[in-house]
């Protein structure tokens, strides 16, 4: 049996982004735009971290 834990934190952080960049978006286009940063919020968090520890 598999461990799927994980799936479910990052499907509740993919809705989070979700709501927080429609929130703050302008127009349709910047809509569109922050539903597909959603989808890759890890990428961003893990650019972040890497940038402030200076790697």
């Amino acid at each position: 049996m598999k461990n799927h834990e994980g799936g479910a934190m990052y499907g509740l952080g993919m809705i989070g982004a979700a709501i927080y960049y429609l929130q703050h978006a302008a127009t349709f286009g910047e809509g569109v735009i922050g539903l597909l940063k959603a989808v890759v919020w890890p990428a961003f968090l893990v650019h972040k971290l890497l940038g402030f520890l200076g790697m």
